[in-house]
């Protein structure tokens, strides 16, 4: 057998970059068990843990750049090694020694100029909602919605923003749009090591938050939930007040505020996001909401809750470019295929590209839609 001695000056590096976690694994293989890219091709989430303690980077291998952080290992992990830490400082160091995939480099370069991944002009971040009239956020505005990058951007996710932003006006709810002072929130950038970039949109966001007198924040993607909610309180002791949209619609529907008369007799399955679901434990507002619904039948997917099949597009791999046949999207939307819904709910936009992609190769595309639940919502007041 091949003996590997360690390489000092490269555990030091991962270290850190935020690695430490590693020295806990005591690899039992667990993770690669729960991991779901192993449904679609061979992916060895112990091996990325032994380059780590090691300080075997191989910042050219692809593997660390296939990590979708959906956090399904982390949950099962007996040692509780933070592997999505791990993962994160070993792009960290990819990244500072300039080895990182062509499609995270045109989107970090996208991030640093236009503040979004999409690579549109910043001065086009509100003409989604120029034909709704939408005002912008004042200082004594109750709530900021923030969108998301995609909502404000993509054709199809633009019609998430839309119902959003109707479902509120339709409430009565106080809010605003700061559009172009808006930055991405700097998530996903983050997991895919750029911790620098991460920083810079996320001290933009601040300032304009601060600025502007932002004290409440409904967010429409758990990815700007998250990192809104926990990063930016951890990394820059702010404090600002979060609320993802589900969390505020069973609020609106309880209250009476907005009311769900006209019937939706339809057999709906529901999508847990990784980052609404297992990194925030958001799992049964969602289902309220549609339970609420008249005339909504709901059904549950195979893997649903704590055990959801990620989409694929976390840690940045609503960027990469996946071959057919390896994409998770196709896994999770089989599973709600089988359930026998015609509508396959999401409450998040990279959930919602991914679906929509994978919707579009079948034989009978038809066979089902993809709807965000405020879509649904929408449609009923």
């Amino acid at each position: 057998m091949e003996t590997v001695t360690p390489f000092k000056e490269g555990i030091d590096a991962i270290k850190e970059a935020g690695g430490e976690a590693a020295k806990l694994c005591y690899q039992c293989g667990l993770c690669n068990t729960v991991c779901p890219w192993n449904k679609v091709r061979k992916f060895d989430v112990r091996k990325v843990i032994r380059q780590a303690q090691f300080g075997l980077s191989e910042i050219e291998s692809e593997d660390i750049w296939r990590c979708v952080t959906c956090g399904n290992c982390v949950q099962w992990c007996p040692r509780g090694v933070d592997i999505i830490g791990v993962t994160r400082s070993l792009r960290r160091f990819a990244t500072k020694w300039g080895t990182v995939p062509d499609s995270i480099h045109h989107t970090s370069a996208s991030l640093a100029t236009e503040g979004n991944p999409w690579g549109k002009a910043r001065q086009e971040r509100a003409d989604w909602a120029k034909d709704i009239s939408i005002k912008t956020f004042a200082e004594g505005t109750k709530y900021l919605y923030f969108p998301c990058c995609g909502p404000s951007y993509d054709p199809r996710l633009i019609n998430i923003a839309k119902a959003t932003s109707n479902i509120l006006q339709k409430a009565g709810v106080d809010f605003g749009i700061l559009g172009p002072k808006e930055n991405c929130c700097g998530e996903s950038i983050r997991k895919a090591g750029d911790e620098e970039l991460f920083k810079h949109l996320a001290k933009e966001n601040i300032k304009t938050f601060v600025e502007n007198g932002v004290k409440k924040i409904i967010v429409t993607s758990p990815h700007c939930y998250h990192t809104f909610k926990n990063e930016y309180p951890e990394e820059f002791m702010v404090n600002f007040e979060v609320v993802h949209i589900s969390q505020f619609l069973i609020e609106l529907i309880d209250s009476g505020r907005i009311k769900l008369k006209k019937p939706y007799e339809r057999k709906v399955t529901y999508h847990d996001p990784c980052y609404l679901g297992r990194h925030n434990n958001i799992y049964d507002e969602p289902r309220e909401i549609l339970k609420r619904i008249p005339g909504l039948e709901l059904v549950e997917m195979a893997d649903n809750r704590e055990n959801s099949i990620c989409c694929g597009g976390g840690g940045g791999g609503i960027w990469m470019d996946i071959p057919k046949g390896e994409r998770l999207s196709d896994v999770r939307l089989a599973q709600a295929i089988d359930t026998g819904a015609s509508v396959m709910s999401v409450l998040c936009p990279y959930c919602m590209l991914n679906f929509e992609d994978s919707r579009l190769t079948l034989e009978n595309s038809d066979i089902i839609e993809i709807k965000d639940v405020t879509e649904i919502v929408q449609e009923l007041i």
